[in-house]
């Protein structure tokens, strides 16, 4: 499941704050007002939460197993006399982007060949 940055950020406030918020304040005034259906209208609250939970969770694993929370490569060729270090930056990062920044974050390749970095380059 692929969604935007700011659709999975509005989904997650709604699943960690706002339902959880309206499922305890629904089952207080519930309680005090002897409001109708305070069970089932908890539970139903507490469900589309779970739901949306398994949701965000699958949304996030494929978001991190894609390598799609990282800025690039620090690729490491540890072969021969000299190790060899190589950072890439993922095409669509720029360099307007990085200024910006305060940090950024690479994924690291510890096997990378870099015997031929021209050819690698050219590759990637």
């Amino acid at each position: 499941m692929n969604m935007s940055g700011k659709t999975y950020d509005v989904l997650k406030y709604i699943a960690q704050i706002v339902l959880p918020g309206l499922g305890t304040l629904y089952f207080a005034l519930a309680s005090i007002w002897g409001l109708p259906y305070g069970e089932q209208i908890v539970g139903t609250i507490t469900a589309v939460d779970a739901f949306l939970g398994v949701l965000l969770g699958i949304s996030s694993a494929q978001y991190y197993k894609e390598g799609r929370d990282t800025d690039g490569t620090l690729l490491i060729d540890s072969r021969g006399d000299e190790e060899k270090w190589l950072l890439q930056m993922k095409p669509e990062v720029n360099e307007q982007e990085i200024e910006g920044k305060h940090s950024i974050k690479l994924a690291i390749d510890p096997n990378a060949d870099l015997s031929d970095e021209s050819a690698y380059l050219a590759k990637h």
